[in-house]
């Protein structure tokens, strides 16, 4: 099984519990998400995330075919990191680490990801062609809504 990396990194000018706040917010997901994506939520959320919390949603991420992917929160240690989980989806393994780190300029706001996907060859194939322009792409607007949002 090949595991892939994708490590994003992103000051913005905020405290660090500023940057918790809006992070630890499920709610959200939805507005880093770029409406192409067609991101929908389908679990009820609690203002805050908490260690062992599922969320369920839907994502179109290939010819508009909806997809399931359910995630766990399965660390955290306010204000400096979380980490999620995918239990059930599109990918054989999904672990994402969101770390905040207070600097001179506001907060590095650093997400590493670790991910595999299923079919072998296929899958590698798959990652080549678009499964990585799409993961940066998705990264990419989120940092540029951050921007917009706390620049």
């Amino acid at each position: 099984m090949k595991i892939y990396k994708l490590k994003r990194e992103q000051v913005i000018p905020i405290t660090i519990n500023e940057a918790w706040d809006f992070f630890s917010n499920p709610g959200n997901l939805r507005l880093i998400t770029p409406p192409w994506l067609g991101f929908a939520i389908k679990s009820e959320l609690p203002e805050k995330i908490y260690p062992g919390m599922i969320v369920t949603y839907t994502v179109t991420p290939f010819m508009n075919i909806p997809v399931n992917w359910v995630t766990e929160i399965t660390h955290m240690e306010r204000p400096n990191l979380f980490v999620d989980e995918q239990r059930f989806g599109p990918y054989r393994m999904w672990h994402h680490e969101h770390l905040f780190r207070e600097t001179s300029g506001g907060v590095e706001v650093r997400d590493l990801i670790h991910y595999a996907l299923p079919l072998g060859s296929l899958g590698r194939i798959a990652h080549e062609l678009f499964i990585k322009r799409q993961l940066n792409e998705i990264f990419e607007f989120r940092k540029q809504y951050l921007k917009k949002k706390f620049c």
